[in-house]
């Protein structure tokens, strides 16, 4: 197996609709920027409460990538 080093990174998605549409929202604005992403893994989830209604979700994620190595 080839040898590889991966970066960790933490990213927040936002929505207004769901935990996992704030996730999805996380990881394809972070692959417009990062090439290679290989996992996301759930840190913490909350969301934003007005007037005793919830009005947005909130996912922190830990995404991981590949370095590409130079040869």
């Amino acid at each position: 197996m080839a040898e590889s080093v991966y970066r960790i990174t933490e990213v927040i998605g936002v929505s207004s609709e769901s935990w996992d549409a704030a996730a999805k929202v996380a990881v394809e604005t972070a692959a417009k920027s990062v090439r290679d992403l290989r996992i996301a893994e759930v840190i913490r989830q909350d969301v934003t409460i007005e007037n005793g209604t919830i009005t947005g979700y909130r996912v922190r994620l830990a995404i991981s990538f590949k370095y590409e190595s130079v040869r």
